[in-house]
C-alpha cells in the first residue's frame, strides 16, 4: 500500500493507492518544515485515526510539500513521517514538483502554482527548471493568499478599507490591532493565518477597492514568475492551486496584458499527481 500526499500551506490531500482500483482520499493540516517540527508532523497525524488504521501495511510514502526545498528542511518531514510509517520507504520533495508532475501531459510545460503561497517551474519530464526562487510570504508569493491577505489586513489597520468593506469585515472578524499583529508576528503559521482572509477578498473582488488590486497582484505574478522564462509564448502554461480556479477569470485577464495563453487550471493538483505516479512511478508496484 503507497500513500502520495500533496501538502500546502493549509492543507494536505493523501491518496491511499491499494490498487489501481482502490483509491481512498483522506485531508490533514499542511505541514511545512519551516514552520512544524517533526515532533508536531508525527503527533498531527497520528490523531487521523484512518490513516494510523493502515500505517504498519504502508510500503512506500511519496511526500510534496511547501517548504520542501532542501535536505534538510525535507529531513524534518521525512523524520515525522518515519514515526508514524515504520515500515515504509519515504520519498520527500518539493510542492513544485508535484505541481509540475500534476501538469505533465508528456509535453514540456511551465507549471504555476498559486494558493496560500505562489511559485513556478518548467518542466520536460526530466528536468525542473526553477528560474526564479520562491521568497515566501514576506518578500515574495507574488498573486497568493498570503499576498493579497497582507493588503487587507494592512488596509484595515491603516484606516484604509472603504466604509462598506470596513464595517463588513469588523462585523465578521471583530479583531483589534492587538489580535492580528499577535497572531502574525507571535503564533504559528503567519502564512495561513493572513491567507485566511483571502475569502472576504474573494466575497468582494468585484468591489473597486479589491478589482485592481488583484488584477495587479496576478500581473506582478505573470511578469516575476512566467515572463522569467524565455519560451514563455511558446509553451504550455498550467495553474494549479485553488485560489488559481477562484480567481480564473481575473487570472485569464491578468494574463492577456502579456500574451500569456493559459493551457489549464486545476484547483486540486492531488488528482494529476497519483496519475502521473501511476504511470511513470509506481506502475510495477501496484496492479
Amino acid at each position: 500500500m503507497i500513500f502520495i500526499i500533496e501538502s500546502g500551506s493549509t492543507k494536505s490531500d493523501w491518496v491511499l493507492i491499494d490498487n489501481k482500483n482502490n483509491q481512498s482520499f483522506y485531508t490533514t493540516m499542511g505541514f511545512n518544515p519551516y514552520f512544524h517540527s517533526s515532533e508536531f508532523i508525527e503527533k498531527e497525524i497520528k490523531r487521523n485515526d484512518p490513516i494510523i488504521d493502515v500505517s504498519e501495511q504502508i510500503t512506500n510514502v511519496y511526500f510534496f510539500g511547501a517548504g520542501c526545498s532542501s535536505a534538510e528542511l525535507n529531513e524534518i518531514i521525512h523524520s515525522g513521517l518515519s514515526q508514524v510509517f515504520q515500515n515504509a520507504k519515504i520519498h520527500v520533495d518539493h510542492d513544485l514538483v508535484a505541481c509540475a508532475y500534476s501538469t505533465y501531459d508528456g509535453d514540456p510545460g511551465i507549471s504555476c502554482i498559486i494558493g496560500t503561497g505562489s511559485n513556478s517551474c518548467y518542466f520536460d519530464g526530466v528536468n525542473l527548471i526553477e528560474e526564479i526562487p520562491a521568497l515566501g510570504y514576506i518578500l515574495g508569493d507574488e498573486g497568493s493568499g498570503s499576498y493579497f491577505g497582507k493588503y487587507l489586513l494592512s488596509s484595515f489597520l491603516y484606516h484604509k478599507l472603504p466604509e462598506d468593506i470596513n464595517s463588513t469585515f469588523v462585523e465578521r472578524y471583530g479583531l483589534s490591532k492587538d489580535e492580528i499583529i499577535d497572531s502574525v508576528y507571535k503564533k504559528p503559521n503567519p502564512n495561513v493565518y493572513i491567507a485566511s482572509f483571502m475569502p472576504f477578498v474573494v466575497e468582494h473582488k468585484d468591489h473597486s477597492f479589491f478589482k485592481q488590486k488583484i488584477i495587479q497582484g496576478l500581473e506582478s505574478f505573470m511578469e516575476v514568475h512566467v515572463c522569467c522564462y524565455s519560451n514563455y509564448k511558446d509553451t504550455p502554461i498550467h495553474f494549479v492551486g485553488s485560489l488559481s480556479a477562484i480567481l480564473e477569470k481575473e487570472l485569464r485577464e491578468a494574463a492577456s496584458r502579456y500574451d500569456i495563453s493559459i493551457s489549464s487550471i486545476i484547483p486540486k493538483p492531488i488528482t494529476g499527481l497519483v496519475n502521473y505516479h501511476l504511470k511513470y512511478v509506481i506502475k510495477d508496484e501496484v496492479v
